[in-house]
């Protein structure tokens, strides 16, 4: 059981008793009780599919726990890893003030606006009647100061004015998580639960998302693989052990916990081995006397003690199983497998970016940079035949096998099972070859059977990844491969880029997978010029 002592004169915000959580048949943890209380900042941690997201849905009461209750006071902000929530014809700036209620009022303001204009006395005297209303209830509600402070937030996430004008439906997956993660910070929410807030963010929106979080009062709860971030925030870890199904609850910062953390296992395994020790010396001594009749009682006895001496440690923390990540030999192609001529993009009347060209050879390694909204996500889903271009075309070359890993895993049928998934990918498999692929990616028994739907953020990508194993492609197109996994994971998809022989087109903002690319081209959007890579780029990268 894990018990989170939370400071005296708080105001309780979220409490978790006797918590049991499970994906599917398999128990993620059990008998877990916590308290989260204003300036409680509480880092949540734990490998790939351990349950952090579960955990965090449950909290946010957009899921139900197996068993025990959640209880809340106050309002609650909660960032997902795929918030695609909000009517898409709602423009960004609207959905960002929505979250105090202010986007009503401001339209009804701009429609006033405009028919005090009118000719008409009666429509521009009615007009003015609805503005002054508008306009006292805007007061109301914090007036132009909120307006202005939604804008600052707004831009301090990187997200333009331009966006901020445009309905959701036009905007890129990064984009839409900005104006989300903007519409929580905006909403003087008193806890805030916010899964990977990093996530498509660039250097300086991050330097002052940890700022905001560091001032902020309310209670927080944080899925991050961003340490620095957890290192400048958090005042309380909880980790989740999938091996053990509890959380263990650290009342301290990020450093201290990492120390802690290593100090504890080491308890556990030094008393483990001396426990194990004079277990083993009993043992031995109890099946030397078994062999006497008038001993067998006595030797009985000592076996139970010695099991006992073991049965009541807690356990060591197990290696946390990670996914084998190869991609595939790619198949034999010539020697320009794909090609764009003189792509172009608009939605409505915003241009992303025009007549660009570009030759992907053989082997060949691009990285695609540009500031967030320039159109690299919907160059790779034009590249991949997801999205069609306005103008220009997208030329197959001999033997192209295309392998495309999407940021929002919309290539996944959420509907579908982890198999079904895997079999829709790679149709030729059998289904013990699909699940023995699956395994390697720690997908195992009945999690095979799970909907895709309800699988973690690193979970998706796991299963997203895997269908690209499977696929044989000779070119990859890559969108933040890295986003949402943790550190040994990253690992794993790094060193499968290293060695990947096929060419590969990366969109990222890790500088690490960049490394891992080795690229020989950067291609620059929206402008679409073409480069040789060299390290005056590098710098760009988590800026983009």
């Amino acid at each position: 059981m894990a018990t989170v002592t939370t400071r005296t004169l708080t105001t309780l915000m979220i409490t978790a008793q006797q918590l049991e959580v499970r994906a599917g048949a398999r128990l993620l943890m059990e008998n877990v009780n916590f308290r989260v209380a204003a300036g409680d900042k509480v880092g949540l941690v734990g490998r790939n599919g351990a349950g952090k997201t579960t955990l965090t849905k449950i909290l946010a009461g957009e899921a139900l726990p197996a068993g025990g209750k959640v209880v809340r006071s106050g309002e609650l902000g909660y960032l997902p890893q795929d918030p695609r929530v909000g009517d898409p014809e709602v423009l960004g700036r609207d959905r960002i003030l929505s979250a105090r209620g202010l986007d009503e009022v401001v339209r009804r303001l701009r429609t006033a606006e405009v028919e005090m204009g009118s000719d008409n006395p009666e429509i521009a005297e009615r007009a003015m009647k609805r503005y002054a209303r508008a306009d006292n209830e805007l007061h109301a509600n914090g007036g132009y100061a909120a307006e202005s402070e939604a804008a600052t937030i707004a831009s301090s996430l990187g997200i333009e004015e331009r966006v901020l004008n445009q309905p959701l439906k036009t905007l890129s997956g990064g984009q839409r998580r900005r104006v989300e993660l903007a519409r929580i910070l905006f909403s003087d929410a008193d806890t805030m639960l916010l899964d990977e807030p990093t996530n498509h963010l660039d250097v300086d929106s991050i330097v002052w998302l940890r700022g905001f979080l560091q001032n902020y009062k309310g209670g927080l709860i944080v899925i991050s693989h961003d340490n620095e971030l957890l290192e400048a925030t958090v005042n309380k870890v909880f980790h989740l052990d999938a091996n053990r199904a509890e959380i263990d609850v650290y009342n301290m910062g990020w450093k201290a916990y990492l120390t802690q953390r290593e100090t504890d296992e080491r308890r556990r395994k030094r008393e483990r081995a001396n426990a194990e020790s004079k277990a083993k010396t009993l043992t031995d001594q109890a099946n030397r006397m078994r062999a006497k009749a008038s001993k067998a009682s006595a030797a009985q006895s000592m076996l139970k003690r010695a099991e006992k001496m073991v049965a009541g440690l807690e356990s060591e923390r197990q290696s946390d199983k990670v996914a084998r990540i190869k991609f595939p030999s790619p198949a034999p192609c010539g020697k320009t497998p794909l090609m764009g001529k003189e792509l172009s993009k608009s939605f409505g009347s915003l241009e992303v970016f025009m007549d660009v060209d570009l030759a992907i050879d053989k082997g060949s390694r691009v990285v695609i940079l540009g500031f967030n909204g320039a159109g690299k996500t919907t160059m790779l889903r034009i590249l991949a035949g997801v999205d069609k271009p306005d103008t220009g075309e997208v030329v197959p070359g001999h033997g192209l096998k295309v392998g495309y890993y999407a940021q929002e895993h919309e290539t996944l049928d959420v509907n579908r099972t982890v198999l079904e998934n895997m079999q829709s990918a790679a149709p030729q498999l059998t289904d013990t070859e699909a699940r023995s692929v699956l395994g390697s990616f720690l997908f195992s028994g009945d999690d095979a059977h799970k909907p895709a739907g309800v699988l973690s953020g690193g979970e998706k990508t796991r299963l997203a990844l895997a269908s690209l194993v499977v696929s044989s492609a000779n070119v990859l197109l890559l969108d933040e491969p890295t986003n949402n996994l943790d550190p040994a994971s990253r690992e794993e998809v790094l060193a499968a880029i290293r060695t990947y022989e096929g060419a590969i087109i990366l969109v990222t903002h890790d500088e690490g997978a960049v490394r891992a690319l080795e690229p020989d081209r950067v291609l620059l959007l929206p402008d679409g010029d073409e480069d040789l890579w060299s390290e005056d780029y590098a710098d760009l990268v988590s800026l983009a």
